[in-house]
C-alpha cells in the first residue's frame, strides 16, 4: 500500500548510467536557473551601474531593449511557474477520499490524477506520463534521494490477473525504476499477488485504495 512504501521501496543494485534519451528535469531547472542569474544580473548592471552606452543608444533601439527586458521577465516567470506546477507546488491539496462505486465514476485521466493527488500527499515529486507511447508508465515518481517509481492506473472492474503485473515488471525493468506501483479499481487475483512476491512491486486494489485515501485525509 502506499502508506507502507517507505519499507518496499528499498535501494537496489547499482545501475547503469541513464541514456541520453531519459529525462533528466533538474537539468531544466539548472538551466533557468542560469538563465535567471544572468538577467538578474544584467538588471543590475543597467539599472544601478547605469553605463553611458546604454543611455546613448538611439530611440528605437532603447525602446526595443525595453521590450526585451520585461519579456525576459515575463519568460523567467512563466518558466519557474511551470516547474513549480510539475513539483506539485499547487496540487499539494487534500485529496477528497472516494468510495470505490465512486471512483468507478471517474475517467481514466481523472483516476490518473486522484492517484497522483495521494502520491503528492505522501510527499513524492510527482510527473504524469500517461499518453501515447508512455510505455504503461501513468506516473513517474521521485523520492528526495533521487531514488524513481512508476505507477501504472487501472481503472478496471475485471480482476487483475499476472500478465497485468508481468507487463509492469519488464516496464520496472526497461524505466530502470527502483519500485512499480500497480493501483486499480478492480480485484487483484491471488496468482497475481504471487507472482509480485519478492519484487520490488506494490499492488493496491480498490477496496485498498479507498482506505488509503481514507486514512491520508485523517493523517
Amino acid at each position: 500500500m502506499i502508506a507502507q512504501v517507505d519499507s518496499r521501496f528499498q535501494p537496489q543494485p547499482p545501475r547503469l548510467r541513464p541514456s541520453a534519451g531519459k529525462r533528466m528535469p533538474w537539468k531544466s531547472g539548472v538551466f533557468i536557473g542560469g538563465m535567471t542569474a544572468v538577467f538578474l544580473l544584467w538588471l543590475f548592471y543597467r539599472l544601478f551601474i547605469q553605463p553611458d552606452w546604454v543611455a546613448h543608444l538611439p530611440g528605437v533601439v532603447g525602446e526595443m531593449l525595453h521590450l526585451a527586458e520585461a519579456a525576459g521577465l515575463v519568460t523567467l516567470g512563466l518558466l519557474w511557474g511551470v516547474i513549480w506546477l510539475r513539483r506539485g507546488g499547487v496540487t499539494a491539496v487534500s485529496v477528497q477520499p472516494l468510495d470505490l462505486e465512486q471512483l468507478y465514476h471517474l475517467s481514466p485521466a481523472e483516476f490518473e490524477q486522484y492517484v497522483a493527488g495521494l502520491f503528492r500527499k505522501k510527499g513524492y515529486d510527482v510527473q504524469m506520463r500517461g499518453r501515447s507511447g508512455d510505455l504503461g508508465v501513468d506516473i513517474l515518481l521521485t523520492k528526495a534521494d533521487g531514488r524513481r517509481a512508476i505507477v501504472q492506473c487501472k481503472r478496471y472492474r475485471n480482476k487483475v490477473g499476472p500478465d497485468v503485473v508481468r507487463e509492469l515488471y519488464g516496464t520496472l525493468i526497461h524505466e530502470q525504476a527502483d519500485h512499480a506501483f500497480l493501483v486499480t479499481t478492480a480485484d487483484i487475483s491471488t496468482s497475481a499477488r504471487r507472482w509480485a512476491e519478492g519484487k520490488p512491486m506494490t499492488l493496491i486494489d480498490g477496496e485498498e485504495l479507498s482506505y488509503i485515501a481514507g486514512v491520508m485525509r485523517e493523517a
